[in-house]
């Protein structure tokens, strides 16, 4: 990740602006503030991907939170083909006055867009989006992009980069945002605690969903809850020990394919004072 964002910044002036792309359903968490140094004072449109999962009111009270603060924002779903008009209208937006003065002196030029983002955020499925077809590797889990490279998306070129993590985690609470999306790798992780803290949030926020999804109606604690989950399921051992490691599993595989519900993370009124 270090040569990563190395990388990065020595290919910034060969860029007329950056897509960084979140993830709706943890917006904040997945900002990366080191990113700030590398983008400097370039354009940036930030893409709240995976829109279909998220709560949609959420989701537009970020907008609005992005749009407030003077930032381009689209909402959008990279595996849905719709969203590439919304897409490319914002970025032939933040290019206009470029391009308006290449056609004044008689030029027709490509611009060039850098992608980046926190691991398994969509970068590589917005490659793929833009351009047609499967120009990038993508998948369900941190870390698919390894280098650096230009791609050619019509009349853009965008440099896929590697998903890049900020070196320490100031925030626990984004922390744990980070692991319940994927963004974190599976294996360093004790899904037992995951799954139990994403139980605690879900019913802080979301308890009907617990209530249709698992017939949870005990919300007082996180165990009473997973052990609900893995008696609804039945994920129980011989002997009547219930199976935890598959409670977890379940769990966090039906959030992040969106079966619990359309979930956001995060309250865009609890960071307005945001800095990006």
């Amino acid at each position: 990740m270090t040569r990563a964002m190395r990388d990065m910044e020595e290919k910034r002036g060969l860029c007329d602006g950056i897509i960084c792309v979140l993830d709706a359903r943890a917006p904040i968490a997945t900002v990366n503030k080191n990113f700030k140094k590398i983008f400097g004072e370039k354009p940036v449109l930030y893409l709240l991907n995976k829109a279909d999962l998220s709560d949609a009111n959420r989701t537009d009270g970020f907008l609005k939170l992005f749009e407030s603060k003077g930032k381009y924002c689209v909402k959008c779903d990279c595996t849905n083909p719709s969203s590439k008009r919304l897409i490319l209208q914002k970025l032939t937006e933040i290019t206009e006055e470029k391009r308006v003065r290449a056609e004044a002196k008689g030029l027709t030029r490509t611009f060039r867009f850098m992608v980046a983002g926190i691991p398994n955020t969509g970068k590589s499925t917005l490659v793929n989006l833009i351009s047609g077809q499967k120009r990038a590797k993508t998948g369900d889990k941190a870390g698919v992009t390894r280098d650096v490279r230009w791609l050619r998306c019509g009349v853009f070129d965008l440099l896929d980069t590697p998903g890049t993590m900020p070196p320490s985690f100031e925030d626990q609470d984004l922390a744990k945002h980070l692991a319940y999306i994927g963004s974190v790798n599976d294996d360093i992780l004790d899904m037992d605690d995951i799954a139990l803290e994403l139980l605690g949030e879900l019913a802080a926020n979301y308890p009907q969903y617990l209530t249709e999804r698992y017939g949870i109606e005990d919300f007082s604690e996180n165990l009473k809850m997973y052990e609900q989950l893995c008696k609804r399921r039945g994920f129980i051992l011989r002997g009547g020990e219930f199976d935890y490691e598959r409670g977890a599993k379940a769990l966090i595989d039906d959030f992040r394919k969106g079966r619990i519900g359309k979930i956001t993370l995060e309250k865009p009124a609890d960071y307005k004072d945001f800095e990006w």
